[in-house]
């Protein structure tokens, strides 16, 4: 019988037969699909004709199209729903992708051949796009180390394979880490929680297979039992299981992973000639360099440090007043901010989440691509990966645009966190192709199932990310869609989760689970006026994360990582009750691969932008404005990496932004 991977997919929309697919297809389909990968490069090197675009880069870009289709398929089931023989398959694949990478940018007459095309670009009549295209394509080789030579060569063959060893063992073990922990509730340790945690704690036990409730660290259970729970022993037992991920000793400790990997990274910076990984890295980014990141990062830490310290001195006469002596710690600091919410704005998160129901929170941002692009959505009965799993038909004006696939709901084979990715991206080269776009989350579930306010600025922000690969209209998947600058590609993603406080928006969508009923005006104006409350907190822990990755890979790497955190949390006086949000040894944006190496920060960056763009909207009084929406999209979500980033933002907004619109939407302006 035929691979079902392998095989043409007779599917509705030539979305994937996830029904037909077993985890013995993925091995041979893998290693089939990675020889024709191989074979393409090969015979785009070796072709004797003189090298051409069409030759060359469009060849490159139709390449390895079966191994994309397995890894689509893999990667998104494995991320998702990961079991252990999905986790020996990662492992297996992963340095032998990585000296595949090596290979292709490593092939000399390959390379050759993309050069001669760069040298004499000005008389081959290119479309703008096409000229992008050319330098991206040979950009990536160079960095990739295509114009090394000998013991070089190899050496930085040897440094990719591993990292990518090492990028897929971080990311195991912590989930491991997650997915082992639980802490048992007996009826009495339920006393002070609200209906909507028990519910998921009872949920959560029944996935354990045990007859009782149980706090697991998936951070939609142990966020909210930090913020209700009143037993401050349960409290500290449960966030010190949370901080201690990937750093328990044993097999699936992470500290000596992160300890290699910046010390390779280092090493593959000085072989491409830089003086630090930050430099490296930094210099395809609208940032360009380390000082430009730690500015930003600096401008905003003593704002948002300043209205942390004063809030821990609140909090801590609260805890003080409930006979509770000593110091205010990181277990304490949900709870009493919990408690100072409900007093200062009088807004009661438990009263708050049945208004937030997750299917009509999916409307609401479906109605919000609706008003602002003509989207509209249509479920689709197609087989998924997993029954949580459900899709939509994505049109405009009767046309297909893209397939939309959500996975929202918590489970101990889902790594932790919430992301988007494409399992196809938009193109027309060589034919048309319209995206299939998944957004993964990790919310709790129950009947119905709710979320928090946090919750569904989550929501709105991975549906910011589709949209972005929805609505991209380029030639080449390769730069379509998210494939921009990393402290770019957040602003879609951040700048919609601003439609989510429109008021006429929760107006519409937030009705309560049980009546039905609108939420009422007075809570609205509370949720909407509570907005940048404890902001402080929020904007302190990302930024001394964004510091510390920063620090690892500015200057030499730190042979001890987490005495080099500990240094810099150090220097920029880290408030005692606040930590990290994701302390090194589980800081997988960092360490599961280099994608937000020397990049969290980006998350602000965009954030300076998305404050920025939003305000185009608010100054036209009308945050579903047509003439604004067009711009966004013809200037930005259309548009893939096909031009500059900075050039794009240029085009919409006319000028470039400044910090202030960011602490001003944080709350942290005096």
């Amino acid at each position: 019988m035929t691979n079902p991977l392998l095989a043409d997919w007779q599917t509705p929309f030539n979305i994937a037969p996830f029904d037909l697919v077993t985890d013995a297809d993925f091995e041979p389909a893998f290693d089939a699909a990675l020889a024709d990968a191989r074979a393409d490069i090969n015979a785009i090197a070796d072709n004797p004709e003189v090298s051409s675009f069409a030759n060359t880069i469009e060849a490159l870009e139709i390449s390895g199209k079966a191994l994309d289709k397995v890894l689509s398929v893999f990667f998104s089931v494995a991320g998702a729903d990961s079991n252990p023989k999905r986790q020996e398959l990662q492992r297996a694949f992963s340095p032998k992708l990585a000296a595949y990478s090596s290979e292709v940018h490593g092939n000399k007459a390959l390379f050759a051949r993309i050069d001669t095309l760069w040298q004499a670009r000005d008389t081959l009549n290119l479309s703008p796009e096409q000229d992008r295209l050319l330098y991206l394509t040979r950009r990536s080789f160079v960095r990739a180390g295509a114009a090394l030579t000998g013991d070089q060569d190899k050496r930085m063959r040897e440094i990719m394979a591993r990292l990518a060893e090492l990028g897929t063992a971080f990311t195991q073990n912590l989930l491991a880490d997650e997915a082992n922990w639980y802490m048992e509730l007996a009826e009495g340790d339920l006393e002070g929680l609200p209906e909507f945690v028990i519910n998921a704690a009872r949920a959560a036990g029944r996935e354990k297979g045990l007859d009782g409730p149980v706090i697991t660290l998936s951070r939609s259970l142990i966020v909210p039992f930090l913020q209700f729970s009143p037993r401050r022993d349960l409290r500290e037992i449960a966030f010190n299981a949370w901080a201690a991920r990937g750093a328990n000793g044993g097999d699936t400790d992470n500290r000596a992973i992160a300890a290699e990997t910046l010390q390779l990274r280092q090493e593959r910076a000085a072989l491409l000639g830089y003086d630090s990984f930050a430099d490296f890295k930094l210099e395809t980014e609208m940032a360009k360099t380390p000082a430009a990141v730690r500015k930003l990062l600096m401008d905003v830490w003593g704002p948002a440090r300043a209205r942390a310290v004063a809030d821990a001195e609140i909090l801590t006469n609260m805890m003080q007043q409930d006979g509770i002596n000593g110091d205010l710690e990181p277990w304490d600091w949900r709870y009493y901010a919990e408690k100072r919410r409900k007093a200062e704005h009088d807004l009661d998160e438990a009263a708050l989440k049945p208004y937030l129901q997750l299917d009509r929170m999916i409307e609401a941002a479906f109605a919000c691509a609706t008003r602002l692009f003509g989207l509209e959505f249509k479920p689709l009965d197609v087989p998924l990966y997993h029954a949580d799993c459900r899709a939509w038909e994505v049109t405009r004006e009767g046309k297909h645009v893209a397939i939309f696939i959500g996975d929202y709901f918590a489970r101990a084979s889902k790594r932790s966190g919430a992301w988007c990715s494409a399992m196809r991206g938009q193109a027309k080269f060589p034919e048309a192709q319209g995206p299939v776009v998944i957004n993964v989350c990790n919310f709790a579930k129950g009947d119905p199932a709710l979320l928090s306010y946090d919750d569904a600025r989550t929501l709105f922000h991975e549906f910011g990310h589709a949209l972005h690969q929805m609505l991209s209209n380029v030639t080449y998947e390769s730069i379509s869609g998210t494939n921009v600058a990393r402290d770019f590609v957040e602003l879609p993603s951040q700048l919609y989760e601003h439609w989510l406080e429109v008021p006429a928006v929760l107006a519409e969508f937030a009705t309560h689970a049980e009546t039905g009923e609108v939420m009422p005006k007075d809570m609205l104006d509370k949720v909407l006026g509570a907005a940048t409350f404890d902001m402080g907190f929020q904007t302190v822990e990302y930024v001394a994360s964004a510091l510390v990755d920063l620090a690892f890979h500015e200057g030499d790497a730190p042979s001890d990582p987490m005495a080099k955190q500990a240094e810099v949390l150090a220097d920029i006086g880290m408030p005692h009750a606040i930590t990290m949000r994701h302390a090194t040894p589980q800081f997988a944006h960092v360490f599961s691969g280099d994608g937000y190496s020397s990049g969290y920060y980006s998350y602000m960056w965009s954030e300076v932008m998305d404050a920025d763009a939003f305000a185009a909207f608010e100054e036209v009084g009308d945050a579903f404005d047509a003439e604004k929406a067009s711009a966004l999209e013809e200037n930005i979500l259309s548009t893939g990496g096909s031009r500059d980033a900075e050039e794009l933002y240029l085009a919409f907004r006319g000028r470039l932004p400044g910090v202030d619109a960011l602490l001003k939407g944080r709350g942290l302006t005096a």
